[in-house]
This record gives structure tokens, C-alpha cells and sequence, in this order.
């Protein structure tokens, strides 16, 4: 770990913890929309700040910089962990805290998305093989029948056993699954819209 931070071991990762959160609360698709001009991605559509939802409102550039941002901040905060040499468990808490920061972000009054891209940027960061597999996942489901929430929940439900195989029974793993739980249950209303059939599909416009 850095000496010059000159901090203990679990005051390191105690900090490092709270840092992920923060960054996993930054709200890229507000961020993006108020950059293009767009109206709140809150006030139509899903309702969810993501890149699914910024894309309804027809801006192709305004979903794709959410997307980026959101990955990337999830990416970012496993990176640093890892180049600090955090544990598994220490780096699993990380995981978590920047994915939950996105799920229930401080600057959103804990109201934010689903998950998915910050999900997509921990993997990346965590082991290539992994994120790539999921991506790959997503991108047949989304490619294939064009519904997000049908290629987010593929992608979650492949990660878990992906990691327990690549990487073995560690905290890392156990992260994962509890990720993937998480956005399953956060797509507890598309699952329900599935299966009535009125589930949007990806390029749908806003309403």
C-alpha cells in the first residue's frame, strides 16, 4: 500500500471504501444531459439516470458519455484498489461500495440506476476475462432481441458463476454475486414488463 498516505491498513481501506461510494454516486447521466441540453433523464421514460434511458431522448452522444461515465467510475475505484494491493475482501468492499454509490447515490437523495455500466466497469477492473464475458453476454442479448433490461439481467446472471470459475470460492466472487443480486432485484419492474410484453426497446423514444 501507498507509505506515503501514511495511514493504517484498515484506515486505508476505510477511506478507500467512502472514496468509492462518492464516486459511484456521481450522476453521469444528469451530467450529460445537462451538457447536451437534454431535460432530467428523471423526468421521462423510466425515470432512471442510466445510459438506457438517456438514450430515449433521441441523443445517441448524451447516452454514450453516460455510459462511459458510469463505467469508468466503476472501473476506476477497483483499479486503485488493486494497484494499492487491497485483500480480496478489502477490494470485494470496494466493489460494492462504488456499485452502491451508483445505486443509491448521496447527490441524487440516494435515488439513482440500475447499475448496469458501473457493474460493467467493476468487472473490467477486476479481471478482463470476466467483464468481457458478461459484455459479450449482454451485447448477444441486446443485439439479438433489443432489451436492455433482458441483456443486463443475462450479463448478471453469467457473471457470477464466471468469476467463481475463473478466480475460485473468494470475497471477489462472493462481490459478484451480490452485485448480480442487487441488479436483479433492480430490475424487479422490467421482468414484471417482460412478461406482459410491453418491455421498451432499446432506441425507443421517450414518452
Amino acid at each position: 500500500m501507498p507509505a506515503e498516505l501514511n495511514l493504517p491498513p484498515t484506515a486505508l481501506v476505510a477511506l478507500a471504501i467512502f472514496a468509492a461510494y462518492l464516486l459511484g454516486s456521481v450522476p453521469f447521466a444528469v451530467i450529460a444531459s445537462r451538457l447536451f441540453g437534454l431535460a432530467d433523464p428523471r423526468s421521462y421514460g423510466s425515470g432512471n439516470p442510466g445510459a438506457t434511458n438517456v438514450l430515449r431522448s433521441g441523443n445517441k452522444a448524451a447516452a454514450i458519455v453516460t455510459l462511459i461515465g458510469d463505467a469508468a467510475k466503476g472501473w476506476l475505484a477497483v483499479f486503485l484498489a488493486k494497484s494499492a494491493a487491497f485483500e480480496p475482501g478489502a477490494l470485494g468492499l470496494v466493489m460494492l461500495a462504488v456499485f452502491l454509490g451508483h445505486l443509491f447515490p448521496v447527490f441524487l437523495k440516494f435515488r439513482g440506476g440500475k447499475g448496469v455500466a458501473t457493474a460493467a466497469g467493476v468487472l473490467l477492473a477486476v479481471d478482463p476475462l470476466v467483464g468481457l464475458g458478461a459484455l459479450v453476454v449482454w451485447i448477444g442479448v441486446a443485439v439479438g432481441l433489443r432489451y436492455s433490461s433482458l441483456a443486463a439481467l443475462c450479463a448478471a446472471v453469467a457473471a457470477a458463476p464466471l468469476t467463481l470459475w475463473l478466480r475460485g470460492p473468494d470475497a471477489v466472487a462472493i462481490a459478484v454475486a451480490v452485485m448480480a443480486a442487487a441488479l436483479i432485484a433492480t430490475h424487479r419492474a422490467n421482468v414484471r414488463r417482460l412478461l406482459a410484453g410491453s418491455e421498451p426497446k432499446i432506441g425507443s423514444k421517450k414518452k
